[in-house]
């Protein structure tokens, strides 16, 4: 070869070499990293934030250990019902085969109230006909040695924009009083507004999440089978969590009763959706993971215990008819907050004012 057929190659060659180092460069750059933010803008200066989270793997499920403190003295859960044994008998690994992003926190009042703006949405409980369950005004008590009154009721006129609270429903509190049916057409509307304004990532949907993606959302990557998101203590929730505590009832001189935290988180129903910074975010930097408000999941209840892959009461047809809700609320005992409680749902109109949702972006599942 000439010397200047060789000075030829050589430059060719580096070229190509420098070209590939490049793009596999860029590619990695592209790629997203674990607790990498991204915020979505709804209009209106409203904006919605979701956080990265790489596969990966966690234990789901609880041990009959941690269901014995659920239900303990301090757990404060009643013993002898069937409640614990939906999380399974023992724990499992579950592996998460895709990243996906997760809502740092609930989605507010605010951030549903904009969709119903721009989109004309009617939530299932505003509908004719329509009810959602709520805080009974009149309850002064369980009366436990007479006759058992609970303090929800289902009441009609109520709903996200007003969940009967006693006080203003701000924007800034998680969205109550939404049915699986509601959350979905949030996911649907977002997805559409992302796709048209050119911002939606390619492969992917803005939907609920699916029970597996909570429950490693919830954990925060940690691959032990711990009862909180911080460990087995409930005492190091302090300043992390809304739940049940030694706040004073609006309108009265009590807290509630029964089992809970032994301070005070500051609020005796909702607080803002991360209200307590940084200590109330896990290892993926989500918030309000544990307390807060129940929050819906993809899947159909299974009360063996949840799946890895969406679970539907209909293989085939991808039915949910038994929507799941995972994580506890501000009103639940300690051992009903903890990352693997499950609930099975009604239906999907149903709607609570303690029940809300967290919305995720990953790729299309099928008959969701």
């Amino acid at each position: 070869m000439k010397p200047n057929h060789r000075l030829f190659f050589i430059a060719t060659f580096t070229s190509a070499v420098c070209s590939l180092f490049l793009s596999v460069a860029a590619l990695h750059a592209a790629e997203p990293t674990k607790g990498e933010a991204k915020r979505v803008d709804l209009g209106g200066g409203v904006t919605l934030e979701v956080i990265f989270i790489p596969p990966g793997e966690f234990m789901m499920g609880s041990t009959p250990a941690e269901k014995q403190w659920a239900t303990g003295i301090e757990g404060g859960a009643q013993p002898g019902t069937t409640r614990e044994s939906f999380e399974g008998e023992q724990p499992r690994l579950t592996r998460v085969k895709d990243g996906f992003w997760m809502g740092r926190t609930e989605v507010s009042v605010g951030q549903f109230r904009r969709f119903v703006e721009e989109s004309g949405f009617v939530t299932d409980a505003e509908k004719p006909g329509g009810e959602t369950q709520v805080f009974d005004p009149e309850w002064d008590g369980y009366h436990l040695t007479t006759q058992v009154v609970h303090p929800w009721k289902s009441m009609k006129g109520k709903s996200w924009r007003d969940p009967n609270w006693g006080f203003p429903n701000k924007d800034v509190y998680p969205v109550v009083s939404v049915s699986y049916n509601d959350m979905k057409a949030f996911g649907q509307w977002l997805t559409q507004q992302e796709s048209k304004a050119g911002r939606l990532l390619e492969g992917l949907e803005y939907r609920l999440p699916t029970e597996a993606e909570w429950e490693y959302g919830c954990r925060g990557g940690s691959k032990e089978s711990r009862y909180f998101w911080w460990g087995n203590e409930i005492e190091n929730g302090e300043g992390r969590l809304n739940i049940s505590s030694m706040d004073v009832l609006p309108g009265r001189t009590k807290a509630w009763p029964l089992a809970k935290v032994p301070w005070s988180d500051g609020y005796s129903f909702v607080s803002p959706v991360d209200h307590y910074g940084e200590k109330g975010r896990n290892g993926f930097g989500l918030a309000d993971m544990c307390g807060g408000v129940w929050e819906f999941v993809i899947d159909h209840f299974d009360p063996k215990g949840g799946h890895e892959d969406v679970h539907y009461q209909n293989a085939e047809q991808g039915t949910v008819t038994r929507p799941v809700c995972r994580g506890g609320n501000y009103f639940d005992v300690p051992g009903n907050a903890r990352c693997a409680v499950r609930l099975g749902i009604r239906d999907v109109t149903y709607s609570d004012s303690r029940d809300g949702f967290r919305i995720c972006l990953g790729r299309p599942v099928a008959g969701k």
